[in-house]
């Protein structure tokens, strides 16, 4: 054998090992090693964003709202047939541990594009002993969008519950992902769903014998709706619909709607007092004519609106803005991405799940065309925190994190070598210099 044959079989031999390697490499996704996280905290994120400091525990739970209204099977000119509503909701709580058990866990849940479940990380423990140690916790219900479904705000459940909140958010049936129905029951239900869960929640926590009793100040809670969530949101927080939102073309039949309308002179009735603190994010409903001056003169609870100025789905000027402007008997305040779309905040980051496909159904759910979504979540943690803090457990110092510039691009970073602020300083409490330039805060007082 020659030392050129020598030399060819082995460059031959050579060759057939690097193309079956690349074919291996090909073959293997490079997001394979990616998880989404929904614990994650940028390294520039604001002060507030960081968990607090008790574990998290986290339960699944399966409620009946008996003798609803059964809108989808309401009929012109016929009485409103009633059912039994079924909600599945996930809470999240401070959790004891046992010795040894690690503080982490993960989640099933369904995609936008109901073709892909994704799975999600996170730091809560799955039916972890609640923590009874420290009394009742304020309670926060979360409700989200058409589609959506209880898993969308998970990083902000998680995150709240570290610093002693129980939080509950909502499976609106008829508005999830895989059971999505006619607009036409989410108009009317979106509302009483957020109002049972709160007494649903309070039941709970006053049977002895439940994993959850005595850990749930239902009397003080919070309230956090995005979109159609938000459009319930500002309809619990006092906002009748107007004449307009009634007769809308998908509203129910025989002006159901009217039990929530301001013209109602039982509306007030159907408020609950135990709401006193709410976060409407990218309401949807004003640019439709949902509410009117008259009606958003009814919002009287504190809030704290989220909205992205250049939102196509709820409006800005003629949606968001306008609801926050008219709603003159709240103390409030609207935290502004600007050139954000409808995703301002609110969804999880874009799960792994979708990277690498060509088809990229459902992916802009949880995209903006501007912002970092995990940076738009560690905003809204902050903020939301330095909020509820303020209205649920009374941290007056708190206000300190919204009273800020309005347009964070104006306010000026200036500390001495000491760290203490000179007298120009004027940058937001929390925030790291540059790091609010995307942001306004909006201002308003009763």
């Amino acid at each position: 054998m020659t030392k050129t044959f020598v030399f060819f079989a082995l460059l031959i031999l050579t060759s057939g090992l690097l193309m079956n390697s690349n074919q291996t490499i090909a073959q293997t996704s490079p997001y394979a090693a990616l998880v989404n996280r929904i614990d994650q905290v940028r390294p520039d994120a604001p002060e507030l964003a960081k968990f607090g400091a008790y574990n998290i525990g986290v339960r699944t739970l399966q409620l009946t709202d008996s003798g609803r209204p059964d809108i989808l099977n309401a009929r012109v000119g016929e009485d409103t047939p009633l059912y039994d509503r079924q909600l599945t909701v996930e809470v999240w709580y401070p959790a004891q541990l046992a010795a040894g058990q690690s503080a982490a866990g993960s989640y099933q849940t369904l995609t936008r594009n109901t073709e892909l479940t994704a799975t999600l990380h996170g730091r809560a423990v799955r039916d972890a002993d609640a923590l009874t140690t420290d009394g009742a916790f304020p309670l926060v219900v979360v409700s989200h969008g058409y589609p959506g479904n209880r898993m969308l705000m998970s990083h902000l459940g998680e995150n709240l519950a570290s610093k002693g909140y129980v939080v509950v958010s909502i499976d609106h049936t008829d508005s999830t992902y895989d059971d999505q129905k006619a607009i036409t029951s989410t108009l009317y239900n979106r509302a009483p769903d957020q109002r049972f869960v709160i007494s649903a929640m309070a039941e709970i926590s006053a049977d002895s014998t439940h994993a959850l009793s005595g850990i749930i100040d239902a009397d003080n809670t919070g309230l956090i709706g995005y979109s159609m969530g938000g459009y319930g949101a500002v309809n619990n927080l006092g906002a009748g619909y107007s004449e307009t939102g009634v007769s809308f073309l998908g509203s129910p039949p025989n002006r159901l709607l009217q039990d929530f309308a301001a013209s109602n002179p039982d509306f007030a009735d159907t408020l609950d007092p135990r709401i006193k603190a709410g976060v409407p994010i990218a309401p949807w409903g004003m640019n439709n004519g949902f509410w009117d001056a008259d009606g958003l003169a009814g919002l009287t609870v504190p809030s704290l609106f989220v909205a992205g100025d250049v939102d196509t789905t709820s409006g800005y000027e003629n949606g968001i803005k306008a609801i926050f402007d008219q709603a003159v008997n709240s103390d409030r305040y609207m935290l502004v991405y600007k050139n954000s779309g409808h995703n301002a905040g609110a969804p999880m980051p874009l799960p792994v799940e979708f990277y690498g496909r060509e088809d990229q159904t459902g992916s802009g759910h949880y995209t903006d065309g501007v912002w970092d979504n995990l940076l738009m979540n560690n905003i809204l943690q902050h903020f939301v925190t330095a909020f509820l803090d303020l209205h649920l457990k009374g941290q007056s110092a708190q206000r300190e994190y919204l009273d800020v510039l309005e347009d964070g691009a104006e306010a000026v970073y200036s500390l001495n070598h000491e760290g203490i602020p000179n007298p120009q300083h004027t940058y937001w409490k929390g925030f790291a210099p540059g790091r609010a330039v995307g942001l306004k805060m909006l201002k308003g007082q009763r």
